[in-house]
């Protein structure tokens, strides 16, 4: 177990780092990728998988870098404030990724297609451009845009789905008051078990895409529902993926003895944008399956 001898009044400056630059192609190759992609280009799904790999790469080096500076004690209570804040402002950024989405959701279904039914200013762009159409949530319409599907029932998967995540913030929690006092075992299985919720999370939003798209005809072609459902759902699914991939590595570094009872930030940070995610979801799950 290393230990922060630095000086608390010197500011560890690191050496400059290829990582930054790999990183930003990585994420541009990934940009390319999945914008072809979804634009029907044959070489768009491989270049995508390729700045995926390019950036689990540059992620991987990078993150341990860090680990290995900090295992060294190279760290003082400058350098884990810093680390705090910038977490942070990660998050923020997370909460405003989200807003934007969110956002689009509540513009539509309060504002936009009430207009499209012929309320308020809307009265004209009903009578000329969408004569009949009648406004309902959910919608893929005026259009018909995709055909017709059927929605998710929010008393299935989805509130099997809020339980796992809910449990998953308890047995993190739990984790992390083991990790306080010196109780690694316990640290362990709590963790793994909180690693295990996030893996079933995410087996069970698979099983519902592929009866959404298999069975409902709901795809993300149909229309502004499909759209707001994947991307809100989908996104957040990413987010729970990344999230049990961050988990898993604090296990690792739990089981090789990297924290201590005051030492801890990588497993903090994990465990913010964990509770980060529940939260998410759950107004996911009243705002999407719900309401």
């Amino acid at each position: 177990m290393a230990h922060n001898t630095s000086d608390a009044n010197v500011y560890f400056v690191p050496s400059h780092s290829k990582w930054p630059f790999v990183g930003s192609i990585s994420m541009l190759v990934m940009m390319v990728g999945v914008a072809s992609w979804l634009n029907d280009a044959g070489w768009g799904r491989w270049t995508f998988f390729a700045g995926v790999a390019m950036m689990v790469f540059t992620l991987f080096l990078w993150f341990g870098d860090v680990i290995r500076e900090s295992v060294a004690g190279r760290y003082n209570h400058q350098v884990d404030g810093s680390f705090r804040m910038g977490m942070v402002w990660f998050i923020f950024s997370e909460v405003m990724f989200f807003g934007a989405f969110f956002g689009a959701l509540f513009y539509t279904r309060q504002m936009g297609l009430p207009w499209l039914g012929g309320e308020g200013h809307g009265v004209m762009t009903n009578e000329l451009l969408w004569d009949g159409y009648s406004a309902a949530w959910p919608t893929n319409g005026p259009g018909d845009i995709g055909g017709a599907f059927q929605t998710i029932p929010a008393w299935g998967l989805p509130l099997l789905n809020t339980l796992i995540l809910l449990s998953s913030g308890i047995t993190l929690t739990i984790a992390h008051h083991a990790l306080k006092a010196g109780r690694r075992k316990q640290l362990l299985l709590w963790l793994g078990a909180t690693v295990v919720l996030g893996c079933v999370f995410l087996f069970f939003q698979a099983e519902e895409y592929i009866h959404a798209y298999k069975e409902l005809n709901l795809t993300l072609g149909s229309g502004i529902y499909g759209s707001t459902f994947f991307l809100l759902t989908g996104f957040h699914g990413a987010h729970v993926a990344l999230g049990t991939i961050m988990l898993a590595v604090m296990w690792l570094r739990a089981a090789k003895g990297h924290f201590s009872r005051d030492n801890h930030f990588g497993f903090e940070a994990a465990a913010w944008y964990w509770h980060f995610v529940d939260v998410v979801w759950l107004m996911l799950f009243l705002f999407v399956y719900v309401l």
